[in-house]
């Protein structure tokens, strides 16, 4: 893999984050019926972050969930590979609430449909509403963000690579070529 594009960097991102926070308190004026969940796993950063700034903004004390989707994938079972299970942990009713769900970089529309059902385990929120970072496009299946930082049309070669400096040790996000796999 190679970084070819530079989208977003760490001031870009912290302002696509306020941008969506700020759309996320327009929508949801009573905080007290809303609950903040991020995916595993980048998307669990970017939620606490959402959170804070929601809190911040609305002198509000929402505590942000975390979602894992691993056995709610479609594709787990046919990968021979084991899945590297991660926490989930939401720590509030999710009945009758809004939930938040934040997720990194939406593509395909597979690990967001796998969350929904993840979520429904929990319970029946009023409605769950989607913010993303970054929309590629190339859905599979018809999902779309309610918020989104940015869209990103990308080839079949690409993709999409965000950092977070909690993981990653910086705030960047990147377009990245694959590269081609050379026949035998």
């Amino acid at each position: 893999m190679k970084q070819i594009q530079l989208i977003m960097d760490s001031h870009a991102l912290d302002l696509a984050i306020t941008r969506i926070t700020h759309q996320i308190v327009e929508r949801n004026r009573d905080l007290s019926k809303v609950g903040v969940v991020g995916m595993q796993t980048r998307g669990v950063f970017l939620a606490e972050r959402i959170n804070r700034k929601m809190n911040e903004m609305e002198h509000a004390a929402l505590t942000p969930g975390v979602l894992d989707v691993s056995f709610y994938r479609d594709d787990y079972r046919r990968a021979l590979k084991k899945p590297n299970i991660k926490v989930t942990d939401i720590p509030f009713d999710i009945n009758g609430i809004n939930v938040i769900l934040v997720d990194d970089v939406l593509f395909t529309g597979r690990t967001v449909r796998a969350a929904l059902d993840a979520l429904m385990d929990f319970g029946r929120p009023k409605t769950i509403q989607l913010a993303v970072i970054i929309d590629r496009g190339n859905r599979e299946l018809p999902i779309q963000a309610d918020y989104t930082g940015t869209v990103v049309k990308t080839l079949p070669n690409q993709e999409v690579n965000l950092k977070v400096r909690e993981y990653d040790g910086e705030d960047s996000i990147w377009l990245v070529e694959q590269e081609k796999e050379k026949g035998g």
